[in-house]
């Protein structure tokens, strides 16, 4: 049975491939998006199909739509681009988060959060487990990112405690993939782009800090099946690749694919930057039987070959 289906960031990196894949599987989407990180290119292949509608609005703005399930996606996602305006950051994910959990509500719907493994702040515990409070600083640069995704994540809880809103909440853990901003600061499209132009790669610190770095198509599959959960499981559950690289040693694999000559250089590590990231994914292998496919070297091929075509 088509749904009718809500995705707010619809026009950005996660959230175009998550509209594509839900029309792909039979439903009707509507992307909701303001474009100040999102961009029309991500879903211009989208655009002709009939069950697909694309509209410009800020969630920090109610909007009223009658549909069947909301994935809530909207926020900026890299540092260059949260930072930019951290009132701006703060005030959609949490006005955000409100307007859509009081549409959630209104439609009696299932209503999916996209949060982020930065809830964690720089981790006391490794790997990370949902059930870590995490080391967040309340007053740093990041912060307008990493407390907004924490105080959103509590409007959810709030939401299904008081209003009994059927909530999803999942943590993203570092993700990677074609329709990346080029220019968004992350560190796999930063050292992707360097080492295609031949330019020197900048690593932060020593390069010893640690990510774990997931597909694009792996988390879409997490959420998809997130969301056909059972009511009972509300999350927050974590989403991401357990398989754990230092970024010295992600240069080296990206320098090695793109043949480049690239040299390494090292910078100052920014404020606040985790040291180490790593998801515990025993809960969503549990409830959600999911877990990565596609492992790092063929990702990165795939992510290397769509920068390339830019």
């Amino acid at each position: 049975m088509r749904k009718r289906i809500l995705v707010t960031g619809g026009a950005g990196f996660i959230g175009s491939h998550l509209c594509e894949r839900l029309l792909n599987d039979g439903n009707e989407v509507i992307s909701l998006d303001n474009y100040f990180t999102g961009s029309k290119e991500n879903i211009f292949s989208l655009l002709s199909n009939p069950y697909f509608e694309s509209i410009r609005h800020d969630v920090t703005m109610p909007y009223f739509i009658e549909v069947d399930e909301i994935y809530n996606l909207a926020c900026p996602a890299s540092p260059i681009h949260y930072q930019y305006n951290a009132i701006k950051t703060i005030k959609t994910s949490v006005m955000g988060a409100i307007n859509m959990l009081g549409l959630a509500k209104r439609l009696n719907v299932k209503i999916l959060q996209a949060s982020t493994s930065e809830v964690y702040g720089d981790p006391h515990i490794h790997p990370q487990q949902e059930t870590y409070w995490g080391n967040v600083n309340p007053i740093g640069i990041r912060s307008c990112y990493d407390e907004g995704k924490r105080c959103a994540e509590t409007l959810f809880m709030d939401y299904h405690r008081m209003n009994d809103v059927k909530i999803k909440v999942i943590r993203i853990f570092n993700t990677y993939g074609p329709k990346m901003n080029p220019n968004d600061g992350r560190v796999v499209s930063n050292f992707i782009v360097q080492a295609l132009k031949g330019q020197d790669i900048t690593l932060y610190g020593d390069g010893s800090q640690t990510r774990s770095f997931q597909y694009v198509d792996d988390l879409i599959e997490g959420m998809i099946k997130m969301m056909a959960s059972s009511k009972e499981i509300t999350g927050p559950i974590n989403i991401g690749n357990p398989n754990e690289f230092s970024i010295l040693e992600l240069a080296q694999k990206i320098i090695y694919l793109t043949n480049s000559k690239s040299k390494i250089i090292f910078l100052p590590l920014p404020s606040d930057d985790p040291k180490q990231r790593q998801p515990d994914i025993s809960i969503a292998k549990t409830e959600l039987n999911w877990e990565p496919n596609i492992q790092l070297i063929e990702g990165l091929e795939k992510t290397i070959s769509y920068f390339k075509s830019l």
